[in-house]
């Protein structure tokens, strides 16, 4: 499906762009927990860190998840493609949705290594925009939510609601913001939150930039960071660098939470945007992987990861990019990862697999493992290994995985089956283990 923003604004500065289970299983295992459990991401200075005090620069991409529910290997393949971070686009009903499977989207992220930033979209445009909600319904919305999310701090990040005033009285963003970060610390959320700027994102009017500091100081926490939509008001160099020198002044943490790319003069600068916020330590998250029926919006064609569209090419593949600056959270690449690859498929159809080991503890752990396709598309895969040691499989998500004696069988379920060449899924379990894990060697035998 298609979905469009309200055009130009009363000033007539174009707000261009697309209106833009097992989460708390380590938290029921007591001991279990990741030794960051215990602050998760969170802002220092204006800097977002981890738990362990590591700086973590976003570098990734929306993913339309409410309208597409069907494309879970999305997420995958954005982390193949090198993000570090998806920008998960919900519903709370209202508008969109309703998404009813946030556990399984916190699930999907964590398989895959990549911090997720969750947003309700149903706020865009507030206040301009007829049938959208507040910023207080949209804390609603994850305190209906909160079972799944809270244990997931070190994973996640609740960005409130999308763009969520219009240009319709812009000002009243302050005081909306700063209760909804109230009512969300009132209701025990620890998270890192993301608040949008007003005017679809853009600020145009700097409501955002000059009234920052009230937001922060609303926050209990002193953990949320300001995000920025930059699409044709931020169409010049100068504009994107004031804009960042602002929050650098103010000593307020700011990430770039939507942008597109410059496919003519008047629109936004997306190499600067780029640029900037690699010298400057800012993150950045474009907008989006498909779904817009646009290619100046959409970074691939109908979701195929081996055909990246010119904005694709560049947010991904570009001297900035994602490719080339992204860094895995630390929180998923402190463990082992183990693998090969056999040609044991039909047709020359060949497949990869690594098994990476996420959370270890004294008697357990759980393991992602990704599933890489070769030069030839699948349309199924089946991975196996034997374990050296004394580890069982118990829960598995994402795949039909049957051990026999030390003998383990992993098989596709029936909806990431099918991958196009080169693309990647993954799925994961959870296992039991005396004393130090070790590590397997995989086969995997593409059909």
């Amino acid at each position: 499906m298609e979905v469009k923003r309200p055009r130009t604004t009363a000033r007539g500065v174009a707000a261009l762009a697309l209106a833009g289970l097992f989460g708390l299983l380590l938290s029921v295992l007591g001991g279990s927990q990741s030794a960051y459990a215990a602050t998760g991401l969170h802002v220092s200075g204006r800097n977002i860190v981890e738990g362990n005090g590591q700086t973590f620069i976003m570098r990734g991409v929306s993913h339309e998840h409410v309208w597409f529910t069907n494309q879970t290997g999305s997420f995958a393949n954005i982390k193949a493609k090198g993000a570090n971070t998806v920008r998960v686009v919900l519903g709370s009903g209202q508008l969109y949705g309703p998404s009813n499977d946030v556990g399984n989207v916190v699930s999907l992220c964590k398989q895959n290594r990549l911090i997720c930033v969750l947003e309700v979209h149903d706020t865009t445009g507030y206040g301009e925009q007829a049938g959208t909600i507040s910023l207080d319904q949209a804390a609603d919305f994850w305190i209906k939510h909160k079972s799944e999310l809270v244990g997931q701090e070190n994973y996640i990040v609740i960005n409130i609601g999308n763009e969520p005033i219009g240009n319709t009285n812009a000002a009243q963003w302050t005081d909306a913001t700063a209760n909804a970060v109230r009512k969300l610390r009132s209701n025990g959320f620890q998270h890192l939150l993301m608040v949008d700027a007003p005017n679809w994102g853009q600020d145009w009017q700097n409501v955002m930039r000059d009234t920052a500091q009230t937001v922060e100081d609303a926050d209990t926490m002193h953990n949320t960071v300001f995000s920025i939509h930059m699409y044709s008001v931020y169409n010049t160099a100068s504009s994107i660098t004031s804009y960042f020198d602002a929050f650098k002044n103010k000593g307020l943490p700011l990430v770039v939470g939507e942008f597109g790319w410059r496919f003519d003069s008047s629109q936004v600068d997306d190499q600067t945007v780029m640029s900037e916020a690699v010298a400057r330590g800012l993150g950045y998250l474009g907008w989006s992987w498909a779904g817009n029926s646009d290619s100046r919006l959409d970074m691939t064609n109908n979701f195929d990861p081996n055909q990246l569209t010119t904005w694709g090419q560049r947010i991904f593949n570009g001297p900035n990019g994602i490719k080339a600056t992204a860094k895995e959270a630390t929180v998923y690449s402190g463990g082992t990862t183990t693998g090969g690859t056999t040609t044991g498929g039909t047709g020359g159809k060949t497949c990869a697999a690594t098994l990476h080991v996420d959370n270890q503890w004294s008697t357990g752990f759980t393991a992602t493992v990704t599933v890489t396709a070769g030069p030839a598309a699948l349309t199924g895969w089946t991975v196996g290994w034997t374990w050296p040691g004394s580890q069982q499989v118990g829960n598995a998500w994402n795949a039909t995985v049957a051990q026999s004696g030390t003998a383990v069988t992993a098989r596709n379920m029936s909806y990431n089956g099918s991958l196009a060449p080169s693309a990647a899924t993954a799925f994961g379990f959870q296992g039991t283990a005396d004393g130090t894990f070790t590590t397997p060697t995989l086969t995997c035998t593409a059909g």
